[in-house]
């Protein structure tokens, strides 16, 4: 008995995974059983454990169709903001699994689907049987990735290009990149703080930002918080070249800070909030994923100024406006 862990790696990591488990049992000429073990969605009711997402059925459907037609491409494919919204765990033990059926015909069958307590259970087998070259999802899938990352480069506007190139710049060269000269004019006349987020597969790989203006424009500004969140954020180690290709890049243009008197004054979605106590202050954007209500924007806010949560703040607000 082997047992296998997870990690926050890519979905190709995890696939080859797989291939190279399913070499080893070809080399030592054993049958082998894999049981890929995790639950679905833990986000189906209101009364489960992490209460309802809209994604939570829709991602436990669409894992179960995949598995009805041992469709691990599709699988694979299921967007990372999709697997978080619902709150699964089982999603990349599925895809050490389908590696290890890399290039193979799979007969499967679909046992059984329940989620009676808010969380979904799915039980399926799958057989391996002869070789099948059309079923090499890990090249399918690098296409599909490299198709979607083209398309998504081809679509960013200047603010966005500029913190790639900031961060591409001083991670392969180890300098700050010179200003382009087709800047659009607000980037060269425009003071203002901004955020750069940095995302990789889904997850926060590193954000760094300005509540103020700390340069002589916007687009210095975003040149240097795009260098920090890429190699200062303390959350994180420095991004490394070989991830480049792989990042997603936000850039959040803040307007100044209004002081405000009460929590009814915020709205999670159109407003960001800063708490501040003393010379602690803590800042979180407007809009974020899995940050529903004022009293969890306010926690958070604290929790990152090392204010707790019976301590009295004084809050102020500010809208940005996203680049993505």
């Amino acid at each position: 008995v082997v047992r296998v862990g997870l990690s926050g790696l890519s979905i190709e990591d995890h696939y080859r995974l797989g291939e190279a488990i399913s070499e080893t049992a070809d080399q030592l000429g054993k049958r082998v059983v894999m049981i890929a073990s995790g639950d679905l969605s833990h986000k189906l009711t209101e009364s489960g454990p992490y209460g309802f997402s809209a994604e939570g059925p829709r991602f436990d459907k669409e894992i179960m169709e995949c598995f009805e037609d041992a469709d691990f491409l599709r699988m694979m494919k299921i967007k990372p903001e999709v697997c978080e919204s619902a709150a699964e765990c089982g999603h990349r033990s599925f895809v050490i699994m389908a590696g290890a059926f890399d290039k193979r015909k799979v007969d499967a069958h679909v046992l059984s689907y329940e989620g009676p307590f808010g969380v979904g259970y799915g039980v399926a087998t799958f057989e391996g049987g002869e070789a099948d070259p059309n079923r090499n999802y890990l090249d399918h899938y690098i296409a599909f990735e490299n198709k979607a990352r083209e398309e998504r480069m081809k679509h960013e506007d200047a603010y966005v290009r500029l913190a790639r190139l900031s961060a591409e710049t001083l991670v392969r060269t180890h300098q700050y990149t010179g200003l382009p000269k087709d800047l659009p004019e607000e980037l060269l006349n425009q003071r203002a703080g901004a955020f750069v987020s940095i995302h990789e597969h889904g997850k926060l790989r590193g954000c760094i930002g300005t509540t103020e203006p700390t340069q002589q424009n916007l687009a210095l500004e975003i040149i240097a918080n795009a260098v920090s969140a890429a190699t200062r954020d303390p959350r994180f180690p420095p991004v490394r070249p070989g991830e480049l290709p792989s990042l997603v890049y936000k850039v959040d243009v803040l307007s100044p800070a209004e002081k405000i008197d009460s929590e009814s004054q915020l709205d999670v979605k159109k407003y960001g909030v800063i708490v501040e106590n003393g010379s602690r202050r803590g800042l979180l954007l407007p809009d974020l994923e899995g940050v529903d209500t004022v009293e969890q924007q306010i926690a958070i806010a604290k929790q990152k100024a090392n204010i707790a949560p019976q301590e009295s703040v004084q809050l102020y607000r500010f809208t940005v406006t996203r680049h993505q």
